[in-house]
């Protein structure tokens, strides 16, 4: 079993949803989260700056500031992983910085609590 994370846009959530339904991903986490990537300036804002837009202008001082995100956790046995990564991409790539980033984590047990059912039986 393998616990995929994605960080992604809030507004690409909707479309995630359902694209993780329709590749057969039913359970799945969702919370909001807050984060920021290796780059420092949004270059939108650098253009509104540049064109003298005094709020594009403001939020170049604001190094740190941390974006609206969402956090999804899928667990998934190992040979879903590849199906729910690039569903994942799929979806979420536009080729802007801030698509999000996804990452892939073992998981050495899960135990469905009603039943207490363990390993891939739990999840599936």
């Amino acid at each position: 079993m393998k616990e995929v994370i994605a960080v992604v846009r809030m507004n690409m959530m909707n479309r995630t949803k359902q694209a993780l339904t329709d590749a057969g991903i039913d359970g799945f986490f969702a919370h909001e989260a807050q984060g920021r990537g290796v780059g420092l300036a949004n270059p939108h804002v650098l253009e509104g700056a540049a064109s003298g837009y005094e709020e594009a202008a403001a939020l170049l001082g604001e190094k740190g500031k941390l974006y609206p995100k969402r956090m999804i956790s899928v667990v998934v046995p190992d040979k879903a992983v590849k199906s729910v990564v690039k569903t994942l991409i799929e979806v979420n790539q536009t080729g802007k910085p801030g698509d999000g980033k996804i990452f892939v984590m073992p998981m050495t047990d899960a135990v469905r609590v009603r039943t207490a059912e363990s390993g891939e039986k739990s999840i599936i």
